[in-house]
C-alpha cells in the first residue's frame, strides 16, 4: 500500500534539519504554527521564530528586512491568507526588490475541507505566477516538499511554495533530486500527456494505468515548479503525444492549465484539456468529498483524456 504523508508536516520536519545546519535560517508565523507545523521550529529555535499574530502584512514585511539583513526568513500561515491579505506587501516589500523571502503556506485548494470556500485558495497559484520575480511550486509528495524546501533555501530570490492539508500518496523516493524549474516524467507515453502538479500527480498515475485497458498510452509529466515553466519538457511533450491535459487543484483560471495554454498557444498549439476548479469557489464539505464534486479524481482525468483524444483524431 502507497504510504500516505501530509506535504506540511514534510515542511516542519525539513525546517528542524534545516535549523540545525544554518543559522541564518528564521521562520515567521500568523498565529498558525500548530497548523503549518512551524511550531515544531519554534520549540527547538524560540530565538529565531516569530509568531506575528493575525498581521500577515505585517509579518511579510517583517520578513523582507531580515531578508535584507542576511537572514534567510520562512514565512508560513494558510495559502488563503498569504496570497490575499499580504498581497500588496508580498509585491511591494519582497518581489520588486527581490527580497530573499520564502513563502510558504499551507492548506491551498479545496481539501482544506469544511471551512469553506471563505478558507479554500484556489486563486493563489494565478495571483502568484502574476507577480515579477516570484518563483511558485507546489510539490506532489512529502518527499518532494523535503526536498523543494532545502532548494528554496539554497535559492536566492522570492519563492512562493504551496502546501496542502491532508496527506497524500508518496510518489518519490529518497533518491528523488528535485530541480526548481524541471518538471519530471513519472510515465511515458504516446498518446497524450498529463501534465500535474500538486494531489493530482498521484490521481495522474492512477489515469494513466487505467486507461492502458482501452488501449490509450498516457505520459505523466508532473509539473512542480509552475513558475518558471519547464518549457522544454512541455514542448517534447505536445510534438511527441499531440494531446495535453492539465490537473490542478487551483482555478483553471492563471494557475498550471492557464501557464501550459499559454505557453502552447505561443510555441506548439495542441489540443488541450485543463481539470481544476472551473471559474469558481469553493463549498464546504470533506476533502475527499470535495475532490470528486470538483472532478479533481482519477476519473476526472481519464474522462479529460477521451475528450482531448477525440480532438486530436478531428483534426
Amino acid at each position: 500500500m502507497t504510504p500516505m504523508a501530509a506535504t506540511r508536516d514534510a515542511y516542519g520536519a525539513t525546517l528542524l534539519e534545516l535549523g540545525d545546519e544554518n543559522p541564518a535560517v528564521v521562520v515567521l508565523d500568523a498565529d498558525l504554527s500548530g497548523s503549518t507545523k512551524t511550531g515544531l521550529f519554534a520549540k527547538k529555535f524560540p530565538d529565531r521564530f516569530f509568531n506575528m499574530g493575525i498581521a500577515e502584512a505585517n509579518m511579510v514585511c517583517t520578513a523582507a528586512g531580515l531578508a535584507a539583513a542576511g537572514k534567510i526568513p520562512f514565512v508560513s500561515t494558510f495559502a488563503i491568507f498569504a496570497a490575499g491579505r499580504a498581497w500588496e506587501q508580498i509585491r511591494q516589500s519582497v518581489a520588486y526588490p527581490k527580497a530573499n523571502v520564502k513563502i510558504v503556506p499551507t492548506h491551498g485548494g479545496v481539501t482544506v475541507g469544511e471551512d469553506g470556500a471563505s478558507h479554500q485558495s484556489v486563486e493563489d497559484i494565478a495571483i502568484m505566477r502574476a507577480i515579477p520575480h516570484m518563483t511558485v511550486i507546489v510539490p506532489a509528495d512529502a518527499v518532494e516538499t523535503a526536498a523543494a524546501v532545502r532548494a528554496v533555501a539554497d535559492f536566492k530570490g522570492p519563492v512562493y511554495l504551496r502546501l496542502g492539508r491532508n496527506k497524500v500518496p508518496t510518489l518519490f523516493d529518497n533518491a528523488y533530486r528535485f530541480q526548481i524549474g524541471k518538471g519530471t516524467v513519472l510515465q511515458d507515453g504516446c498518446d497524450l500527456t498529463f501534465v500535474t502538479t500538486g494531489l493530482m500527480t498521484a490521481q495522474a498515475m492512477i489515469a494513466a494505468e487505467r486507461l492502458k485497458k482501452e488501449g490509450i498510452s498516457a505520459r505523466v509529466l508532473h509539473m512542480a515548479t509552475i513558475k518558471p515553466l519547464d518549457g522544454d519538457t512541455l514542448l517534447d511533450a505536445a510534438l511527441e503525444t499531440g494531446a495535453i491535459v492539465t490537473g490542478e487543484e487551483h482555478s483553471i483560471v492563471g494557475g498550471l492549465g492557464g501557464a501550459v495554454a499559454e505557453f502552447l498557444a505561443e510555441n506548439a498549439p495542441t489540443p488541450l484539456v485543463r481539470v481544476g476548479v472551473n471559474d469558481r469557489f469553493g463549498t464546504s464539505g470533506k476533502a475527499e468529498e470535495l475532490l470528486k464534486y470538483f472532478g479533481l479524481t482519477h476519473e476526472g482525468l481519464e474522462d479529460a483524456a477521451r475528450r482531448v483524444l477525440e480532438r486530436k483524431v478531428a483534426r
